[in-house]
């Protein structure tokens, strides 16, 4: 054997040794998934209680105070008005903020059941850029808790009312995404941070006077700027005097706008360097998939802080639409590389 062999052997025995570090890695990973996974089960049939147990339980706190009886007696139930149609057909790797992706698109489907003719409920809304939807995390059962470790806080635990986790007592979601056209019953928009069939409970659309606690901003041309700087008169009391608007505009102008606090680990937006090997990127031309939406989805890091600091897991793989996109992280370098795209079985 030739010494020339012998450097090639060597060296595709590293190699071997690193990928099933790798694989080790994955393991250890998809191990701890299934841990929790089992947990929530366990969890969900320790809480399991029959229809008489619920109604025994509602009768036992009926005798707390008025106030509490009040607010807790009976459940309060809500029915879908459609559902959310997105790439993702599971938890792994969706944006944690729908800012996040920008240029990923989807879109909702109204109910038939809800209106006789869906259409008609939102005539008016194309003339709004923005939208905030609020809806149900589906796939979240028992996992509540009253403090939680978000990604960018690396392990430290903050209450869970001062995060956006989805992980919650009342598991809703509200997200500010962008309206981007509305064809019969479905409103299409950018901005994507829930799962594939996800229920929606309403539509709102988003009015900066309202929604920004600040003056400075921009309105459409439709906006009469009275009604902008003006206080809304109640039901009943509306009025047409001009001196009246005038005076309470300019009341109104001369209040300081609001100051707007977070913490420090909110505005912390470090973003990794994404890189494409060439075989990834052949691969997504033969899907059709745009470099700039995957990019948009691992720059921030998609990883959990488990996965991150405790497994220090390089590799990270996950499903967008159709595909199965494999990742690997340098956190030396602060950045990722996208080494394979593949159409998922589950869809050939």
């Amino acid at each position: 054997m030739s010494f020339s062999e012998l450097e090639n052997l060597q060296e595709q025995l590293k190699v071997a040794r690193n990928e099933i570090r790798n694989l080790r890695k994955q393991i250890t990973a998809l191990n701890y998934q299934q841990k929790k996974e089992m947990e929530s089960v366990r969890q969900l049939l320790t809480q399991f209680q029959c229809e008489n147990c619920k109604n025994d339980d509602r009768n036992t706190n009926s005798t707390s105070s008025e106030s509490v009886a009040m607010n807790l007696e009976g459940e309060v139930k809500f029915a879908p008005i459609g559902v959310i149609k997105t790439p993702f057909p599971e938890k792994r790797a969706v944006p944690r903020q729908a800012s996040i992706s920008s240029e990923i698109e989807g879109f909702i489907e109204l109910a038939s059941d809800v209106f006789n003719n869906p259409a008609h409920s939102l005539e008016g809304l194309e003339d709004f850029s923005h939208i905030w939807v609020i809806y149900y995390f589906h796939r979240n059962q028992c996992h509540a808790k009253a403090k939680i470790a978000p990604p960018r806080l690396d392990g430290t635990r903050i209450g869970v009312f001062s995060s956006r986790s989805p992980h919650r007592p009342c598991p809703l979601g509200l997200s500010l995404v962008q309206l981007t056209k509305i064809e019969g019953s479905k409103i299409y928009f950018r901005g994507i941070d829930m799962i594939d069939n996800t229920p929606v409970f309403d539509i709102k659309p988003y009015v900066p006077q309202y929604d920004t606690p600040s003056s400075n901003f921009t309105h459409p041309d439709y906006f009469d700027l009275e009604f902008i700087n003006a206080r809304e008169a109640p039901d009943g009391q509306e009025t047409t005097d001009n001196s009246m608007l005038a005076s309470t505009s300019q009341s109104s102008s001369n209040l300081r706008p609001a100051t707007v606090r977070v913490p420090n680990w909110v505005t912390t937006n470090e973003k990794l360097n994404v890189l494409f090997s060439e075989k990834a990127t052949e691969q997504m031309g033969d899907l059709d998939i745009k470099s700039d939406s995957i990019r948009q989805l691992i720059e921030a890091d998609p990883r959990s802080a488990y996965l991150r600091t405790k497994h220090k897991s390089q590799i990270f793989s996950f499903q967008f639409a159709e595909a199965t996109i494999t990742a690997k992280f340098d956190d030396s370098h602060n950045s990722v590389t996208v080494v394979h795209v593949r159409k998922t079985q589950s869809a050939l």
